[in-house]
């Protein structure tokens, strides 16, 4: 059903990947520290819709498609900075719904389905995703063996490897805001967050 010297490859290389930070790893540290872990969640889910769709559909040529239309991957690539840049913006100046509250001041909750809709979102608006599972997924594929079983299994793998890394970043986030609440400090929390959002965005912009 599946290679297995190449799945032992595959399991660090996309691990490796997974725990880099970036667009969907940042929003996870980000929403940890004000939404904490459990509603965090939600948006787990979408974005591990949005990549199993990247990734079922990159296989397939719709990448080879896209990267046919510059402009379009580029536009792409502008509209999710301008997007992380936002929230940055916001949660710089304490704003938002993602922006830490003073103590005292209860925590403004984000509702379930725009969480969930911001994770796919980000997931597929990300272009980064798409030229990498375009990459990097195809070459795992052994032509020996039936095409979408090991497409499915590889799936399941990336999707695994996604969540503990979004969960490790979301726990993460909140020991932060824990450690910066109890110190009283949640303006350079919010500014970490910002910063974090920052650098994605500019990443975004000039890979």
């Amino acid at each position: 059903m599946v290679n297995l010297a190449l799945l032992a490859v595959f399991i660090p290389t996309f691990l490796f990947v997974s725990v880099t930070p970036g667009m969907c790893m940042t929003l996870a540290m980000t929403l940890g520290m004000s939404q904490g872990v459990r509603r965090t969640c939600w948006m787990m889910w979408g974005e591990m819709l949005g990549v199993a769709l990247v990734a079922i559909l990159a296989v397939c040529g719709v990448a080879a498609i896209m990267l046919q239309f510059p402009a379009v991957f580029q536009w792409l690539k502008v509209v999710g900075a301008c997007y992380l840049a936002y929230i940055g913006l916001q949660m710089w100046q304490a704003k938002g719904k993602l922006a830490l509250q003073h103590a005292g001041l209860v925590p403004q909750l984000i509702p379930r389905r725009t969480l969930f809709s911001q994770g796919v979102i980000t997931a597929v608006a990300n272009p980064k995703g798409w030229a990498f599972h375009m990459a990097l997924l195809p070459p795992f594929i052994d032509s020996q063996f039936a095409f979408w079983p090991q497409l499915l299994i590889l799936v399941v793998i990336i999707l695994v490897l996604e969540f503990m890394s979004m969960l490790l970043y979301a726990s993460g986030g909140k020991a932060l805001a824990l450690f910066f609440g109890k110190a009283n400090r949640i303006q350079y929390l919010n500014r970490i967050g910002a910063s974090l959002m920052f650098g994605v965005a500019l990443w975004m912009l000039l890979g």
